[in-house]
């Protein structure tokens, strides 16, 4: 019985010392890693809402890029971090769905090793060539494509990216696959005519095509969108539609207190809903859109089941 009661109290204590801590929350510095390098858009939204983040919250809240593995690497160290709030990851789809789908020895459960926060919202993609191809259409992109098998390459950065690649593959193309870490080095390498194809975010890839230095093909969305309704939607153009959708989410390691987590998608979900806020993630072509914690997990629940099916039927197995 002495035994019991001592490990009560243990618990009690321990209990305490986490509402405590929680009330105190932040008391410092808070981290969120991206999984891309600087100057793509999921940097550009992330320095976006770190500003006014860090005014409610009263502590810096500072950006931290870990590119590479396809998110392993930032999502591993949050993973593994203490579930104080104080290490959090800002994930795309390809860190919470392509790495436990798609690899024969997923490094985490999605459901499972973190703790949703919030929604931030959907990535807007344009289907991108180098001009010195000479060509300007999807139907243009198809014929090359058929009368030169193996020789266009697409660099692919994101589960997005390698998704519609292998729609294009599946609808009879021979075009090479080129891995990258991120967006920013592929559009550096298209620029440079050392790549090809890829499809890019306006963060990226607006300027360019306005300056004629990228051809736009087509926009991977349903309608067309306000920053370049010239572009085509991929089935206006042609080419097979990108059939999932394709977003961001704010996570923390499992195992986060209560209150940290209702605090922290409470000040999320104000900086979304502030309308100098929206203006400025607007430009870089991204939708916001928030969500409380359930909704998040619930949806990516739902992601999960509808991602695998993409990725079946476009003959995308674990590697």
């Amino acid at each position: 019985m002495r035994l019991i009661r001592q490990l009560l109290a243990l618990i009690s204590l321990a209990l305490i010392a986490a509402g405590t801590a929680a009330q105190s929350f932040p008391s410092k510095s808070i981290r969120i890693l991206v999984h891309f390098p600087a100057a793509g858009a999921t940097d550009a939204v992330a320095r976006i809402l770190a500003q006014p983040l860090s005014q409610s919250l009263g502590q810096p809240v500072v950006i931290e890029n870990r590119p590479g593995a396809d998110g392993v690497i930032a999502g591993g160290e949050v993973m593994k971090a203490s579930p104080d709030g104080y290490t959090l990851l800002l994930a795309s789809q390809t860190a919470m769905l392509q790495v436990p789908l798609l690899k024969k020895s997923p490094p985490w459960d999605s459901t499972r090793d973190f703790t949703p926060i919030g929604l931030v919202g959907n990535y807007v993609f344009v289907f991108v060539a180098d001009p010195q191809l000479h060509i300007k259409t999807g139907a243009e992109m198809v014929r090359y494509a058929k009368a030169n098998p193996g020789k266009l390459n697409f660099g692919t950065y994101s589960s997005g990216g390698q998704l519609f690649l292998n729609q294009l593959k599946q609808s009879g193309l021979d075009i090479v696959q080129i891995p990258y870490k991120g967006e920013a080095p592929t559009i550096v390498d298209i620029l440079g005519g050392r790549m090809q194809l890829t499809i890019a975010t306006p963060t990226s890839s607006l300027q360019h095509i306005r300056a004629g230095k990228l051809q736009a093909l087509a926009v991977l969305l349903p309608t067309r969108h306000a920053l370049m309704p010239e572009v085509p939607t991929t089935v206006e153009a042609g080419l097979p539609p990108l059939s999932v959708a394709t977003w961001a989410a704010l996570f923390g390691p499992a195992g986060m207190p209560h209150e940290v987590v209702v605090r922290l998608n409470r000040e999320l979900n104000a900086a979304i809903a502030r309308p100098e806020i929206r203006e400025q993630v607007d430009r870089q072509g991204f939708q916001l859109q928030s969500s409380t914690p359930e909704e998040l997990g619930a949806f990516v629940k739902s992601q999960l089941a509808a991602w695998k099916k993409a990725f079946d039927d476009a003959g995308m197995k674990p590697e």
